[in-house]
């Protein structure tokens, strides 16, 4: 291996700024050749988020959405708007909680404003985000149109609030599924690898592997 070749630097970064009330993980996605970026998930706290994309030397080129909840997309209309930059995702079928994020905003003292992306996302659609090109994975269950962002050359995933570190979404909400969400864990994120790294909507990171050996919910085991 040679010295450029150990300096070399990734074609993608990532940055984690916790956002809201609820403290979810919105992620500053940036290509690092060309410096463009993407914010998934921007719920609030927007002065904070444009701080960051300015820490990080980047030009925001788009926002993506994991799935309709207050928390992940309160803010993403006004920044859109703010930054002249469209909006990509969720999936369909999270139009229903999209349209509730003025109400939703009051009842959980976050602002929140009603959008229509530029582009829904389906499963097996890319998202760019400079010369980067991510997976779309249509993962319901705790949402029906949530999806999930995968690099597959970085290993890397943002899984929005499909699986977190130990436990996995709620499914308790209006159009929640419990089995959807198990299916879409298992079925569609395991296959990925267990060497995947993954940050969830809220907490800390984890790996496919991590859970599937420790998670109580949907472990090898604790499906076995």
């Amino acid at each position: 291996m040679t010295e450029a070749s150990r300096t070399a630097e990734p074609p993608m970064r990532v940055a984690i700024v916790p956002v809201t009330p609820l403290q979810q993980n919105c992620t500053l996605v940036w290509c690092t050749k060309t410096k463009k970026a993407a914010f998934i998930d921007a719920g609030g706290d927007l002065d904070r988020l444009k701080q960051a994309a300015e820490k990080a030397g980047v030009t925001v080129e788009k926002l993506l959405v994991t799935h309709g909840h207050i928390d992940h997309c309160g803010g993403t209309a006004k920044l859109a708007r703010e930054l002249g930059v469209p909006i990509e995702g969720p999936q369909e079928a999270d139009r229903f909680w999209i349209s509730r994020l003025g109400d939703d905003g009051a009842k959980y003292g976050i602002d929140g404003e009603v959008f229509e992306p530029a582009r829904w996302l389906e499963d097996g659609d890319t998202v760019t985000i400079g010369d980067l090109t991510l997976d779309v994975i249509h993962c319901p269950g705790h949402t029906p149109g949530h999806v999930v962002f995968y690099h597959a050359p970085s290993h890397f995933a943002i899984v929005g609030d499909v699986l977190f570190q130990g436990s996995i979404g709620r499914t308790d909400f209006p159009m929640g599924n419990h089995q959807d969400l198990i299916d879409s864990i298992t079925k569609k994120l395991w296959p990925l690898g267990n060497d995947v790294t993954f940050v969830p909507g809220h907490g800390p990171h984890s790996t496919f592997g991590r859970e599937r050996q420790t998670n109580a919910f949907v472990s090898d085991y604790a499906l076995s």
